[in-house]
């Protein structure tokens, strides 16, 4: 089950609300908050288009960067068994954890390799 939009290289959650019987998001991996909703799939698909057009205007008539920067660090936590092992790995080839861990992450996110992750998940 897939529980994002795309448009535009942008990303946005989905949700639903039984309380509110409402299908809501928000327009995911930018600085600010940009929300919509819909009765329907089909008017939660066409509010985030809006949504994603309507930030993109505004961005532009600010002259400021749509996408979020990123600072190329983050806390990942793995069991002490999987830590225990890459850091063997690592080691066997000769590089850091970092780098290891880098790789590995370079390899998911590369469009001709993303298959793996989503495969594995299937099984």
């Amino acid at each position: 089950m897939k529980d994002t939009l795309t448009h535009k290289g942008f990303i946005g959650s989905v949700h639903f609300s039984a309380e509110d019987k409402v299908f809501h998001g928000k327009i995911e991996g930018i600085n600010d908050l940009v929300a919509f909703e819909g009765n329907s799939v089909d008017e939660l698909v066409k509010a985030f288009y809006e949504a994603v057009d309507d930030y993109l205007d505004l961005c532009k008539e600010a002259k400021k960067a749509p996408l979020k920067s990123y600072k190329g660090s983050f806390n990942v936590r793995v069991s002490p068994d999987v830590h225990g092992r890459a850091i063997a790995k690592a080691k066997q080839l000769g590089i850091s954890l970092n780098k290891l861990v880098q790789t590995a992450i370079e390899h998911e996110v590369d469009d001709k390799h993303c298959y793996t992750f989503k495969a594995k998940q299937s099984l």
